[in-house]
């Protein structure tokens, strides 16, 4: 940005002037501005009409963003439900008629005296002449004041009724890259009005960065640079936020790509946000982490020591592609995704309440999986569900609207799961960090207001169905008309089932957040994070790290026709995923822009899998057989102990946060001392099979007991120190052989205690 060091000329002073880097009218007529930089120059056209005009001032287009600018309708202020010292405004200025019904005729004279404006307390509280408990906001020489004087000079009036609205925030520059600490960026924001105008709002936005380390920007708009990483600073005016993403890196540092292969149109996209950052990805994986990774991941088990061996010794080059269709077709797959569905459409029963009973969940839960098993496109799947009528038990998918009655709520989850989008704030005014305003919220909900409930034959099952009738109250008194999130106001014949309009819309490429939200999701199962995280909180201010690589899943995912397993290939067949965990020197601290391989905690049903398989042990579920898989759990009422501790998913909620990852004492002692390990090595008699049974040596037990659970070789080192653990004596005595088989459980006991085989890597 080098608008500070350039010097504009304008080619008629007549007709404007510079003041600083703004330019302002002084007379109508058609020219040019002159911009000089380094030997170079830019000429801009420049017309100007209706200099001498002066428009009238309006208290929605220049009072309102007084308040939000000077912070006066946060929460913590005069914005908070009972307001503050008596003063109270709409949060973020939601609600403008009731703000101006405030500050006019409650208390009339309290706020404003228009007889002497410069007395009132809304200014002399603001710049600080009087005591104010949120201290001075601005100066009596800022444009803020200016405004606020220029409304209450003129007799603090209200708009016309067809006053101009914001329609459109742009922020410019659209991508910032500063190189080098105190580097630093001008910000230009504008805003488009309903009457085709557009306006210079840069002095009237208030101005955010998400990290404030890197990139922290002040209320002039200017982006300073501080430590390298990433930073989004956001403009928010009336009831928009936009942003740019800016990125800091070190200046003059010596940086030369690696020439890493590029494996699929993923790693294109990833590794040039990595040349941005400056940064080299890590070494592709080795073949022992990649079938453990993969088998892991796309099928939630760990592989055997036959596999994994058989997969090392291949010499194929394309043996990774085929590792991953062959996982991808096994019933292991359709298993593990079939619990993430059932997670985020909270199928769990509740017998004693509203919700689902007993039997509606398994039947339920039987629908997904067959959905899934035969690869149902992933549009048609969430279109039966959001417009399923009929019997709970006749037709499983009307389970969705009895896991969930509460019309609010449904229209929330809804928009959570499918769209990834928390819009609960907007229920009781505008969504403070994102665009949706209370009309938004309440219009989506109005698709779902018209939903009925009856008892069937059989008092556990309930019938949905269209009763044609029913709104949702909006808490202003305005009528709410079913409308798309950040889309139209869909015609709606007479009788027609709102949902079902919904269902057609929401499931297709006209709604630009459905595939690209179902992307993310499956794209942090395998990357540890996000490519907007948490999967769930798609919003304005929480944008994607790399938003042309989420556009370009989203893409293939339509053009797939919403198969998901195919977007699945093309993430596992990538060389990002591909990455060794061992970081260089130009990717150590980067945690989101997948430069490597992410450790991940395996989540607690596949661990205990794991652990199941490692040991030949198994563990008896409600509703399912001896040896069946945790994963398999069709009800999310049922758990254990174990499950419990290590974070399984209750299903209560839509929430991502429900499925706990971090790991944490309980679970550490519970490993260390707990039934789940120690029976289960004696239960499973694992080392006997190998020891006794089989007569291997205790070197090739060991080396049996790292395949099954790590699966790779022990090292030289690992095995010179467990070598010196073993007895000695005659190995044909039996108090030796006893000693060592001890000696040998101790071993797997250590191995599933630790860190290698509890984590994904």
């Amino acid at each position: 940005d080098v608008t500070a060091d350039a010097k504009f000329d304008v080619s008629n002073p007549a007709l404007a002037k510079v003041d600083g880097h703004t330019v302002r009218p002084a007379g109508d007529g058609a020219g040019s501005l002159a911009v000089t930089y380094g030997g170079k120059t830019v000429n801009v056209p420049l017309n100007v009409k209706a200099a001498a005009a002066d428009r009238p001032i309006s208290f929605r287009l220049d009072v309102m963003p007084v308040f939000l600018k000077a912070g006066c309708n946060t929460g913590g202020c005069h914005g908070s439900a009972r307001g503050k010292d008596g003063f109270n405004l709409s949060l973020f200025g939601f609600d403008a008629a009731g703000d101006y019904d405030h500050i006019t005729r409650a208390q009339t004279t309290r706020r404003i005296n228009l007889a002497v404006p410069a007395d009132s307390l809304l200014v002399t509280k603001a710049i600080g002449a009087v005591q104010h408990t949120g201290g001075q906001l601005f100066k009596p020489d800022s444009p803020l004041y200016a405004t606020m004087m220029r409304w209450l000079e003129a007799g603090a009036p209200d708009d016309a009724a067809d006053v101009a609205k914001p329609v459109a925030l742009e922020l410019f520059p659209k991508t910032i890259v500063l190189e080098g600490e105190g580097s630093a960026q001008q910000m230009v924001a504008r805003a488009k009005y309903s009457d085709g105008t557009d306006r210079d709002v840069t002095n009237q936005v208030l101005f955010l960065s998400n990290n404030d380390s890197s990139a922290p920007i002040d209320q002039t708009g200017k982006v300073t640079a501080k430590s390298r990483g990433e930073a989004f600073v956001m403009a928010r005016f009336a009831t928009f936020t936009v942003g740019s993403q800016a990125v800091v890196i070190p200046k003059g540092q010596a940086y030369e790509w690696n020439n890493a292969s590029e494996y699929n149109y993923i790693d294109g996209y990833v590794d040039a946000k990595l040349k941005k950052l400056r940064v080299l990805p890590s070494e592709v994986c080795s073949d022992e982490t990649f079938v453990r990774r993969a088998s892991l991941d796309i099928v939630g088990l760990l592989p055997t020591a036959d596999e994994s061996a058989a997969f090392v010794a291949d010499a194929d080059p394309k043996k990774r592609e085929k590792l991953v269709d062959a996982l991808l077709g096994r019933k292991e797959f359709v298993e593990l995704w079939v619990m993430k569905f059932a997670e985020l459409l909270k199928i769990r029963s509740q017998p004693n309440q509203d919700g689902l009973s007993y039997k509606s969940a398994l039947l339920y839960f039987n629908w997904l999986q067959d959905q899934i098993a035969n690869n149902v496109p992933m549009d048609q799947v969430v279109q039966q569900l959001l417009s399923a009528t009929g019997g709970t038990f006749d037709n499983p998918p009307t389970n969705y609207y009895q896991a969930e009655r509460d019309t609010l709520k449904v229209a929330e989850d809804t928009a959570q799961v499918f769209m990834g989008m928390r819009v609960q704030c907007a229920q009781c005014h505008n969504h403070p960090f994102d665009r949706w305003t209370q009309d938004d919220y309440y219009g989506f909900a109005s698709f779902f207001s018209q939903v009925g409930r009856k008892q069937g034959e059989d008092p556990r099952e309930q019938i949905v169905f269209n009763q044609n009738g029913g709104e949702v109250k909006h808490p202003l008194g305005r009528k709410s008309v079913p409308k798309f999130l950040g889309g139209d106001v869909p015609k709606i014949e007479p009788g027609q089932d709102r949902r079902a309009v919904l269902a057609k819309w929401l499931a297709s490429p006209e709604n630009p957040y459905f595939a690209k939200n179902l992307a993310n999701i499956v794209w942090a199962h395998f990357l540890g994070k996000g490519i907007i995280e948490p999967v769930d909180d798609v919003r304005v201010s929480n944008p994607p790290v790399n938003p042309e690589l989420l556009d370009a899943l989203g893409t293939r995912f339509q053009e797939y026709k919403y198969d998901f397993r195919r977007l699945v290939r093309d993430i596992c067949t990538s060389r990002t995923y591909q990455l060794a965990t061992r970081a260089n020197d130009t990717n150590a601290t980067d945690v989101r822009n997948f430069a490597k391989g992410p450790i991940r905690r395996i989540r607690a049903e596949v661990l205990l899998d794991a652990i199941g398989q490692a040991t030949e042990t198994s563990e008896k579920f409600r509703g399912l057989p001896l040896g069946a898989r945790a994963v398999q759990i069709a009800d999310g009422d049922t758990s254990s102990y174990f499950l419990t501790t290590f974070g399984r998913a209750k299903r209560e909620t839509v929430c991502s946060c429900e499925v706990a990852m971090e790991p944490n004492l309980s679970q550490a002692l519970h490993l260390l001392n707990g039934q789940t390990t120690n029976a289960r090595i004696t239960q499973g008699g694992v080392v006997r099979k190998l020891f006794v049974d089989e007569k291997k040596t205790p070197e090739q037990v060991i080396e049996a007991l790292y395949a099954r659970t790590v699966s790779r070789k022990p090292t030289p080192e690992e095995l010179s120190t467990l070598r010196a653990a073993l007895p000695t004596g005659d190995p044909k005595k039996a108090d030796v052989q006893q000693e060592t088989a001890k000696v040998l459980e101790d071993v797997l006991w250590a191995l599933l205690n630790s860190e290698e085989f509890m984590f994904n890597h």
